[in-house]
């Protein structure tokens, strides 16, 4: 249970770390963790009429990162992210995308654009 807890928290830190970092870059927080049926989103954020479904991993490096997300896992962000938009009109009507913040055991965080696609 406490690799669990400890996991847990690395998890909790590094979505703190990304939505900082993103913050910084201009980018305004919709949600933090959405969740619907069908999936869930870490942060959902804005920059202009960008909406950016963003998926944090704290991995050793960003490659580490990238393959932590499993094409289910994008279905899964895709799905959650497809319920967003049905909701918010602005994001239907913007430009969408998937992103990866992947933070380093060292606090680094590596922002990804257009990471990946929802339907992989």
């Amino acid at each position: 249970m406490r690799n669990r807890e400890a996991t847990e928290k690395r998890g909790h830190t590094a979505e703190t770390v990304a939505l900082w970092f993103l913050r910084l870059k201009g980018y305004r927080l919709l949600a933090r963790r959405f969740k619907c049926a069908s999936g869930e989103v870490d942060l959902v954020m804005r920059k202009g009429a960008t909406t950016a479904f963003i998926e944090v991993k704290a991995r050793a490096n960003v490659d580490d990162a990238v393959m932590a997300v499993t094409p289910r896992q994008a279905r899964r962000i895709a799905s959650a992210a497809a319920t967003w938009m049905a909701r918010d009109g602005r994001a239907a009507e913007g430009h969408c995308r998937f992103d990866i913040v992947a933070v380093s055991s060292n606090f680094l965080p590596t922002h990804i654009e257009n990471a990946f696609y929802g339907d992989r």
